[in-house]
């Protein structure tokens, strides 16, 4: 074990070029051992190599030029921020993907959306089939979908807008956003579920995986992992209490109780 404080050292990695643009993207490393590593992946960075660009830099190959070989245990769309695992031996990766396939992993994700809905708590039980049509998009398909399950929970209310909490059950493509586009709630800036339109310089995909609890494959222990917004998703929610009033009604978000629990670091250790 190498994690004698919770916040790793911030790694400096190079994102895609975006207009002819090199930018530069920090990866926090929340959690560091022999068997995992955990980190809080930045929005616009892929997961895996681009099938169609195989030169822009993706997360996996950069930690692995520091961390050598890793193993994909599940992945986040590449507008998606937040806490990801990766497992560092063949037996963490095994033991790692019996969790997701058996869903005794638990993962929360904080959405701003469009919209304010009439519930606080909802269960969204829709089949969804993937690449359902032309924009190869996830749609609900009730005749040949395949079952998806969504918990959600309004984390707290503006005039036209509100920050969801999301916890799926199952794990298919695009699930959040096609449920909650399902629900007339589309996430701010989703061109592919929804209009596109940003707020407050939030002009990617208004989605955050917010924390991750697993059962460490070899202790046994299970451990919530936790990251902060980046400043993209902060700013946008500054703007919103700023300018828009927040229902008072509502709670801020706390996070449920866990037997130990470990986050990224938002600047130096």
């Amino acid at each position: 074990m190498v994690n004698d404080i919770e916040c790793r050292t911030i790694y400096q990695l190079v994102s895609s070029i975006e207009g002819n643009v090199a930018t530069e993207i920090q990866v926090s490393i929340i959690w560091l051992d022999e068997t995992l590593l955990v980190v809080n992946k930045p929005a616009g960075l892929p997961t895996l190599p681009d099938g169609y660009h195989r030169d822009v830099p993706y997360l996996v190959g950069e930690l692995e030029a520091q961390f050598s070989r890793l193993w994909v245990v599940h992945r986040l769309d590449r507008h998606t921020s937040g806490v990801m695992v990766l497992a560092r031996s063949v037996a963490a990766h095994r033991e790692l993907n019996t969790q997701f396939e058996t869903r005794r992993v638990s993962k929360a994700y904080h959405a701003l959306v469009a919209g304010n809905p009439t519930w606080d708590d909802q269960v969204v039980d829709l089949p969804l089939r993937a690449d359902g049509d032309r924009k190869h998009r996830t749609v609900i398909d009730p005749a040949r979908g395949k079952a998806a399950v969504t918990n959600l929970h309004v984390l707290e209310r503006f005039q036209r807008y509100t920050l969801i909490e999301a916890k799926p059950e199952t794990g298919r493509a695009h699930q959040i956003r096609a449920h909650l586009a399902a629900r007339g709630l589309p996430i701010m800036a989703d061109a592919l579920y929804g209009n596109g339109q940003g707020i407050a310089g939030l002009d990617r995909l208004g989605l955050h995986a917010r924390s991750l609890t697993i059962e460490h494959p070899v202790t046994h222990e299970v451990m919530t992992f936790e990251a902060p917004y980046p400043e993209d998703f902060a700013a946008a929610l500054r703007y919103l209490r700023g300018n828009l009033d927040a229902d008072p009604g509502t709670a801020r978000h706390a996070m449920p109780a866990a037997k130990r629990r470990w986050r990224a670091g938002g600047g130096k250790c």
